[in-house]
């Protein structure tokens, strides 16, 4: 299956937890892990995000208040998931979402930093 490593393990449930703030995913070897809906959009794995190339990356702010309106399943590798600022051109691979539930403190720490140095605050 393309954008699929050979042992990732596949989310046994995912799903939006207050009204789309939070998305849920469960998986055998961590169990539950929640990722916020800020966190998934400023790490949405789009060109438009990442830009086209390493050191490409554009970043995301005043994202705060943005929510999951939508998953969409992409084949057997990927869901698409629709935000409430109309952004829907990720395409979240299982590999993605596993990285993402297993480094989610490490990333946010560094989106955290990035914001900081490009003079940045995060809303309360």
């Amino acid at each position: 299956m393309a954008g699929l490593q050979n042992n990732t393990p596949v989310p046994e449930e995912l799903r939006l937890r207050s009204g789309g703030q939070t998305l849920v995913l469960n998986y055998a070897d961590l169990g539950e892990v929640t990722l916020s809906a800020e966190f998934l959009r400023v790490y949405s794995p789009s060109a438009e995000v990442r830009g086209h190339g390493q050191g490409n990356e554009v970043l995301q702010v005043g994202k705060e208040d943005v929510s999951i309106t939508g998953i969409e399943p992409v084949g057997n590798y990927a869901v698409k998931l629709i935000f409430s600022d109309g952004h829907d051109s990720g395409l979240y691979s299982w590999d993605i979402l596993h990285e993402f539930a297993t480094q989610h403190q490490a990333l946010w720490q560094t989106y955290l930093q990035r914001l900081q140095a490009a003079g940045h605050t995060r809303k309360a």
